[in-house]
């Protein structure tokens, strides 16, 4: 049996087998061609194919890509082909690999998250502002969404009077009076819940106020200065000098300086170190005292007279108001569309309203921040004083009865009697927590035998702090914001101690007594007066 050729021509046996041998060589040859470069050939060369196994291949000729096979690829190519794929495989693997770690590690501390219940992630208070004003803040702000948060479930030690408010991950918790200094304070809300549910976990936070600093004024022959001052007295540092200062009031960030000068008074405000100072505007050229301020208003009030009065012209004990940066005009405060000649005046703390009483006996209340104008009170022979935090007045009417006077709604209750009851003030400062009361003290026929503080607290209980004997005068007395001290001013030796020539006059010698109103103990008498506690200068 014989095969036909292309050609034509019939094959024999022999023929056709060596032709499908010599086909078979050829699909070999193609397969190494695949992975073996094969071996170039001379131009001359080209279209003959040889056996690869017949031509030795040599290391460099490997290396050379072939002219005359049309299925031999770019050696980048190859390698693209045979040595990439793995690599990139190996790649992904490995980022497969991380994202499953992570995602293992997220599921297991969201599930630590879920055993552990909330937990506190920031923590916001300021300190050295907690001790200054009511109203301070710490803000507790949870790593996840809370559920309702009662005011029960929060306790401040040592307690003190707060709110709270609460909102998805943050708590606030709002002290309504200041707080003591140097003390550690632990705020605690127990039982939190996440807003998904999961088990109640106890968010806890403890802080420590700053030691107290306060300004006191002390007047000389040559110039008069404004010191600042630990409660030692031993660190005592001037801040503000002037030939003749007639009062001053600080804030948490400003002092308040009235100064005389030859043409009248000026009011100046600085920074804590006397520097950065700006003069405030007058309503005219005259004198300034009574100088008060509203930390929370931003204002600062004060009394003021023209230096020309007559009975058709000029103002007299006017009260008048305006921004601590001097921005704006001085407002003059009016009763029924007047301006009234003020007595005695008083900042209710903490806002920016203003209480005082006329000379016709009036006892009004009029906020600054808004245009109501002058709210009356009735009639009052003195006001004694306005409690932080709570907007409530003792004031003493006209019939000698003395009141606590809730100046929201003009309600009023009788002042209690003290335990044991020392006899009636002259005098009354309340603070946090109770009232500081002067008292005249007097022997079995009524004469006066001396002077006493007393310290009342809010169940009545009493307690003398100190005592001056006659001859000497008490002629202030003055709690810390929080009630943890006093500070008395007293003028000693009244014989001795000649007045000074001020618009205000006082005696020339006057000590500051500092006592721990906790423990009842002094803790240190400093020369001058006029302590940055107070809410207005003394008067004799």
């Amino acid at each position: 049996m014989s095969t036909d050729d292309p050609a034509g021509r019939p094959q024999t046996r022999a023929e056709a087998r060596a032709a499908r041998e010599a086909a078979e060589r050829e699909a070999a040859e193609r397969a190494s061609a695949e992975t073996v470069p094969p071996v170039p050939v001379a131009p001359e060369e080209v279209g003959l194919r040889l056996p690869s196994v017949a031509q030795p291949v040599s290391s460099s000729a490997a290396a050379q890509p072939s002219l005359n096979d049309p299925q031999q690829k770019d050696p980048a190519q190859g390698e693209s082909s045979a040595g990439a794929s793995p690599r990139n495989r190996r790649f992904l693997y490995t980022i497969l690999a991380v994202v499953g770690v992570l995602v293992v590690v997220a599921g297991g501390l969201g599930v630590i998250s879920l055993l552990q219940g909330p937990r506190i992630s920031q923590v916001q208070v300021d300190p050295a502002e907690a001790i200054q004003v009511s109203g301070s803040r710490v803000i507790l702000t949870a790593n996840q969404s809370l559920q309702a948060i009662d005011e029960s479930q929060v306790t401040v030690d040592p307690a003190v009077p707060f709110t709270v408010d609460a909102a998805g991950r943050s708590i606030g918790i709002r002290f309504t009076v200041p707080l003591d200094d140097a003390t550690d304070y632990t705020v605690k809300v127990a039982g939190a819940t996440g807003s998904g549910g999961g088990p109640a976990s106890d968010l806890q936070t403890t802080f420590t106020t700053p030691a107290s600093e306060v300004f006191l004024l002390n007047r000389s022959d040559d110039d008069d200065r404004i010191f600042s001052t630990d409660l030692t007295g031993e660190n005592a540092v001037p801040v503000f000098t002037h030939p003749r200062i007639n009062d001053y009031r600080s804030t948490s960030t400003s002092l308040v300086v009235a100064v005389e000068d030859d043409d009248g008074s000026r009011v100046l405000v600085m920074d804590h170190k006397g520097e950065n100072v700006h003069e405030l505007t007058l309503p005219g050229d005259g004198y300034v005292s009574s100088v008060q301020v509203s930390d929370r208003g931003g204002l600062v009030g004060y009394i003021y007279s023209d230096r020309k009065i007559s009975e058709d012209s000029g103002r007299a004990s006017v009260l008048v108001t305006q921004l601590l940066s001097g921005e704006g005009e001085p407002h003059v405060v009016e009763v029924g569309g007047d301006e009234a000649s003020i007595a005695e005046w008083q900042f209710v703390p903490d806002s920016a309203a203003v209480l005082f009483i006329d000379f016709a006996g009036a006892l009004s209340l009029d906020d600054r921040s808004g245009d109501a104008g002058a709210q009356n009170l009735g009639l009052a022979a003195k006001l004694l004083g306005v409690s932080r935090g709570t907007y409530t007045a003792i004031v003493e009417r006209i019939d000698q009865s003395i009141v606590e006077l809730n100046l929201a709604d003009g309600s009023e209750t009788p002042l209690a009697a003290s335990d044991p009851d020392f006899g009636p003030a002259t005098t009354i400062t309340p603070f946090p927590g109770g009232t500081l009361r002067h008292i005249v003290t007097r022997d079995d026929t009524g004469l006066p035998i001396g002077q006493s503080i007393i310290r009342v607290d809010d169940d009545g209980a009493a307690e003398s702090l100190i005592d001056v004997p006659s001859g000497s005068a008490i002629l202030q007395a003055c709690a810390s914001p929080s009630g943890q001290y006093a500070a008395v001013t007293v003028a000693p030796n009244l014989v001795d101690n000649a007045y000074d020539d001020m618009l205000v006059p006082l005696p020339t010698t006057l000590e500051t007594h500092l006592i721990d109103l906790r423990s009842g103990d002094e803790l240190v008498a400093l020369t001058g007066f006029d302590v940055s506690w107070c809410q207005m200068a003394p008067a004799f």
